[in-house]
C-alpha cells in the first residue's frame, strides 16, 4: 500500500500564498488534493496524472497550481490569492490512500 507524507500548510493572511507538498512511497498514476472545512464534507481540489494532465475545482481554478516531480513521486500545490473560505484541512490522495492532512488557515 502506498504511503503519503504531506508537508506545508500553516497560517496566512488573505491574499497570501502557501505551498503544499505530498511525497508518495511509489509511482502513482494520479495524485491530488482534497480538503475538508469544519462542518463540511471533504471536497476535491486538484489532481495531476503522470502525464501531466491537470484538473481543478472551479473554486480554485486560476489561483491554485498543481505540479509534480515524477522522479521523486512528489506533487506540489501552489496556492495563491488565498481566501478565508480556503481554510480547511488539506489531504493528499493517491492510489486509494489518504495522507495525514495538513491545516491551512487563511485569516487576518
Amino acid at each position: 500500500q502506498v504511503q503519503l507524507v504531506e508537508s506545508g500548510g500553516g497560517l496566512v493572511q488573505p491574499g497570501g500564498s502557501l505551498r503544499l507538498t505530498c511525497a508518495a512511497s511509489g509511482s502513482i498514476f494520479s495524485m491530488g488534493y482534497h480538503r475538508q472545512a469544519p462542518g463540511k464534507q471533504r471536497e476535491f481540489v486538484a489532481a495531476i496524472t503522470l502525464t501531466g494532465y491537470k484538473t481543478y475545482a472551479g473554486s480554485v481554478k486560476g489561483r491554485f497550481t498543481i505540479s509534480r516531480d515524477n522522479a521523486k513521486n512528489t506533487i506540489y500545490l501552489r496556492m495563491n490569492s488565498l481566501k478565508p473560505e480556503d481554510t480547511a484541512v488539506y489531504y493528499c490522495s493517491a492510489g486509494g490512500t489518504w495522507g495525514q492532512g495538513t491545516q491551512v488557515t487563511v485569516s487576518s
